[in-house]
């Protein structure tokens, strides 16, 4: 997250940060919620199943703005919208502290564990011939800071 200007007013800073959540969570939907298709989702696949479930056109500016995370007028029904095309709680999207989606929190472990062992593969790549202890203390490390 990018901290904002200090000498914003703090009404401007809140609508950044909201911005910014609102864009993790679609980013984190999108990494874990597959399209009916059985791929990633794409624009046309939400814009399309939001227009057939809720009856919201979602335009690819929009769409673009809300998963960057940038400062817009974001109306409910957008987020609605986005909720139903990904199957989730509307309140995920549409409050702070909306709770992560059950199918979302399932998906999270596998994802942690192919992440870790994705920079594990890194590290051993680029690290070369490294003493078994240190890789070991590496990975100690790298399953401290996925839980």
């Amino acid at each position: 997250m990018s901290e904002p200007d200090l000498g914003l007013p703090l009404e401007r800073i809140a609508e950044i940060r909201r911005a910014e959540a609102i864009g993790r969570k679609i980013n984190l939907l999108l990494d874990v919620i597959m399209s009916p298709l059985g791929g990633p989702f794409e624009y046309f696949a939400v814009r399309d199943l939001a227009k057939q479930r809720t009856g919201y056109y979602l335009s690819r500016t929009r769409w673009s703005l809300l998963k960057h995370g940038k400062v817009q007028v974001i109306p409910d029904e957008a987020l609605r919208a986005i909720s139903a095309v990904f199957g989730v709680d509307e309140g995920y999207l549409l409050h702070d502290d909306g709770k992560v989606p059950e199918q979302v929190e399932s998906e999270l472990a596998p994802l942690r564990t192919m992440r870790r062992r994705e920079v594990r593969n890194f590290a051993i790549r680029t690290l070369g011939p490294v003493d078994p202890a240190a890789m070991r203390a590496i990975a100690k490390i790298l399953d401290e800071q996925a839980h």
